[in-house]
């Protein structure tokens, strides 16, 4: 899943995306230890612009509090494409990341070198398909030959194919255009597309003057989920394992908080996000948040030495993908599993 909010690209040139890594990360050192040794390390952290845990740890500075000797840097992301590229150029030590843009980095002969270590979310009606009114379609089916826009490589990307194979078409049946969200909007209000999948805020504009024909809450109930995983780098987990314990921790404090204090969140994603409450509460209702319990437990993440169902979806993400060619080879099952980073759970969280 992947996300932004209002943002200008969401999928960035590596260069771009590196630069901007290294422009908020000033003054981070390579070579930074873990306070575990007694030295100050530092944490890059990605994220986006969309309602999860992340905004929640990121406006009540619960890993600034949990680590006062480490530096922290928050650095927003427009696409798992660009947060991909920034890990090849180790530019980040923990970033959300869509599962479909996970499951491409974990294939081929040189996966990336990060793991899963939590689930931000699931992907709820915060990402759906929607068709411009004017063009007079009612379902999936009815989009063939036409113009659709995604961010490719995207979670979004990855549930418009399912959505098309549901619908008994192939992607060549209907013309698929790679679009961020900014553009997307523009595109549909020109004319210029017939349909969109996409995630909020953009998909509630497009909702205004579209009709929704699926979204990734039926798509994930009709067996190919999509979710906003967190992972953290291989560095990461040599040098400073204590620092992800704390971080599992503050992610925990966050899901619990979306329950507890409901106000709360909602004035904290309205302050991160620059907007109202009303739509900073709208927006959250759309998403899927799970406890930690559930985090941990055999159907989501599992802990070390007893995976959950998350290890299948992200291996059947990969051969979903290999078989709609968007790359070349499903990942082994051996690739996957080592791509999973369980050690600390649960204790880390529900201790």
């Amino acid at each position: 899943m992947s996300r932004a909010s209002h943002s200008p690209s969401r999928r960035l040139l590596l260069a771009g995306a590196l630069a901007a890594v290294s422009a908020a990360a000033t003054g981070c050192s390579a070579g930074s230890e873990a306070s575990t040794s007694g030295r100050s390390g530092r944490l890059r952290i990605g994220y986006f612009a969309f309602p999860s845990g992340d905004l929640l740890v990121k406006h009540g500075k619960l890993l600034e509090k949990a680590l006062p000797d480490h530096r922290i840097t928050w650095i927003k992301f427009d696409s798992g494409a660009s947060v991909n590229q920034a890990f090849i150029g180790g530019s980040l030590d923990i970033a959300a990341l869509g599962s479909s843009p996970f499951a491409r980095g974990v294939s081929g002969s040189s996966p990336i070198p990060y793991k899963v270590a939590w689930i931000l979310d699931v992907a709820g009606e915060n990402e759906a398909l929607v068709a411009r009114k004017a063009a007079g379609i009612t379902d999936v089916a009815g989009l063939r030959g036409r113009k659709i826009a995604t961010p490719f490589a995207s979670t979004s990307h990855y549930s418009l194919l399912a959505a098309l194979e549901r619908a008994g078409l192939k992607a060549s049946d209907v013309e698929l255009i790679d679009l961020q969200p900014q553009p997307i909007l523009a595109a549909w209000q020109r004319g210029d597309i017939d349909a969109a999948y996409v995630w909020l805020p953009t998909l509630d504009e497009l909702r205004t003057t579209g009709t929704q024909l699926t979204s990734s809450k039926e798509i994930g109930a009709a067996g190919r989920p999509t979710l906003d995983l967190a992972v953290v780098s291989d560095d990461l987990i040599a040098r400073d394992p204590g620092a992800i314990d704390a971080w599992r921790r503050a992610q925990a404090e966050a899901l619990r908080l979306i329950r507890s204090d409901p106000d709360g969140t909602v004035r904290a994603v309205a302050a991160e996000l620059g907007i109202s409450a009303a739509d900073a509460g709208a927006q959250l209702a759309q998403g899927v948040f799970l406890t930690p319990e559930q985090v941990v437990s055999a159907d989501w993440l599992g802990t070390d030495g007893r995976p959950g169902k998350l290890l299948a979806h992200v291996a059947d993400t990969g051969r979903f993908l290999a078989g709609q060619r968007q790359i070349g080879a499903a990942p082994s099952a051996d690739a996957v599993r080592k791509a999973f980073y369980l050690e600390g759970l649960p204790d880390a969280v529900l201790s």
